[in-house]
């Protein structure tokens, strides 16, 4: 396999211009664009968080290198569709019924994607309904709720009925700050976790 440091080190000090440029000339050289992909790209995201795991990087770095990640990936688009090339599986994410916090579901959104999962955002304050439509829209194998506010925490209960009512089968993942193991365990969750690093990780441990 080629080697992807300068590339892995680019997107992570969140360089757009230049993870382009470096992407642009793998692709010159012959380099496959799934390679591109899972060497360089979702590599270094993965890398990130690690990182943001160990708190040696916080949410600031998190982001612009998600943001240089993205950019590259804008430029291997193409070919990774002419290449047949599909991302892992899909997973739907929205912060729940009553609760309009947003941050703590798009740093998931982030880390899901640099692991390779196609996203689609609810947005906030989604109905059970919602998450049920785009989950069936889209064949998502994930969805992950999350919620800030002990208030809306019953609103996950409400949507893994809702899951239940429809025979689908997803594997559905809860977080926020008052979320617990106890609380997953509870309402009938199929896996919780503490950080967006964690997340990533347990989402592609459910579809393996």
């Amino acid at each position: 396999m080629k080697d992807f440091s300068v590339l892995k080190q680019t997107v992570k000090a969140g360089k757009v211009a230049d993870v382009r440029r470096l992407v642009d000339e793998a692709l010159g050289d012959g380099t496959a664009a799934e390679e591109i992909l899972n060497g360089g790209l979702l590599a270094a995201m993965n890398e990130v968080g690690q990182l943001f795991k160990r708190n040696e990087v916080f949410v600031p770095e998190v982001l612009v290198a998600a943001r240089a990640m993205k950019a590259g990936t804008e430029v291997l688009k193409p070919h990774l569709v002419k290449a047949g090339v599909k991302a892992m599986a899909t997973a739907v994410i929205g912060t729940v019924k009553g609760d309009l916090h947003d941050i703590g579901k798009n740093l998931v959104s982030m880390m899901l994607e640099g692991s390779g999962f196609a996203v689609v955002d609810a947005g906030v304050d989604v109905a059970p309904e919602k998450f049920v439509s785009l989950a069936k829209e889209h064949s998502a194998k994930v969805v992950g709720l999350s919620a800030l506010l002990t208030t809306t925490m019953p609103s996950m209960k409400g949507v893994i009925e809702a899951f239940r009512a429809e025979g689908l089968e997803v594997k559905v993942i809860v977080g926020g700050a008052p979320v617990t193991q106890a609380y997953c365990d509870d309402i009938g969750a199929d896996g919780y976790a503490p950080d967006a690093a964690s997340a990533a990780e347990l989402a592609k441990r459910l579809i393996a």
